[in-house]
Parts: structure tokens; sequence; C-alpha cells
């Protein structure tokens, strides 16, 4: 082989990714990827978390809010699972799913009783406004906060999910002495 040829690969090898950007730390068997999906997860999981955030923001003024934001962003981790697996989910989560869902729980819990420490009645709201220096005026709802606690309480969920089933599924696969 002369310096001007290509190095050749063996067929087997052809389509293990040679970049880091691809990979999630382990890489799965060879036989049991689908290139595809792994790179169309790659670029759509990103752009599905940053739509699940606008579906949050947005959902006082318009349908949406921290459930339908929640889904969306619990979708891309079912997305993220189904490409890569638990080795997938692991790269992209880092805490527990327990944690997710005490943290949602008692950010709502407690963004609904704090007006009543006030002397409101309980869930009611009030406008919060303010300036930012190179913004300007940014007016929101104390609901913002209701919001976000469901949110986080539904990816937690759903992670929660993804983990039990997930591992009762290869565990099986494993027993039946199938690869996964």
């Amino acid at each position: 082989m002369t310096a001007a040829e290509p190095e050749r690969v063996p067929f087997e090898e052809w389509d293990r990714p040679q970049e880091g950007w691809l990979l999630s730390g382990r890489c799965r068997d060879g036989d049991d990827r689908t290139l595809l999906l792994e790179v169309a997860t790659r670029t759509l999981f990103p752009t599905m978390l940053v739509f699940s955030l606008y579906l949050l923001l947005v959902g006082h003024y318009s349908p949406g809010g921290g459930f339908s934001g929640g889904l969306v962003a619990g979708l891309a981790f079912v997305l993220r699972y189904t490409a890569g697996g638990d080795v997938g989910l692991g790269a992209v989560v880092t805490v527990r799913p327990p944690v997710l869902i005490g943290s949602g729980l008692t950010i709502s819990v407690l963004t609904a009783l704090v007006p009543l420490a006030l002397g409101a009645p309980v869930l009611s709201s009030a406008k919060l406004e303010v300036v930012l220096p190179l913004v300007g005026s940014v007016s929101t709802q104390t609901s913002l906060l209701l919001d976000v606690g469901v949110y986080v309480l539904i990816v937690g969920v759903v992670l929660d999910l993804l983990r039990s089933l997930g591992s009762g599924i290869a565990r099986d696969m494993r027993d039946a002495g199938e690869r996964f």
C-alpha cells in the first residue's frame, strides 16, 4: 500500500463511529445498533428539549405549560433510550429519577402553599416584573413556578419508567440468551 492509497477498513468495521461526538461513552454492540436512528436522535434530542422549554414558558398565555412541556421532554428521553438503550440514557441524565420526582413535587406543593402563608387563597397567582439591563422589562406569572415543578415531576416519572421497565426488558433478554 502506498502513501496515496486510503487505509482499507474491513466490511464489519466500516460503519462504526470514529468521532467522539457520536458516542455516548460506552458503545453498544455493533450488531444491535441502528446508525441512522442514532444520528437522528443526536440531532432531534436537543431540538425536542428546546421545544419542551418553549411549551413550558409559553403555557401561561396560550395552551401549553409544565405538563405538555414535560411530556415532550419525556418523549425526547424515550427516543434517546430507543436509540441507545440504558447506555445512551445514562450519558444524558446524571440525576436519579426519584430525586427529580421529589424535587418537582416539592416545587409544586410549595408554590401552591406559599400564597396561603401570605394570606391569599391556595394556588393564587401574581404578576412579577423584572427589568433586565440589556433586555428591558420582562414580566411573568408566579404560576410559572408551579409549571416548572410539574415539568420536573413529569420528566422524573418518564425517566423512572424507562429505568424500571428498560432494566426488566434487558434482564429478560439476557436470561433468554438474546443479544441486547
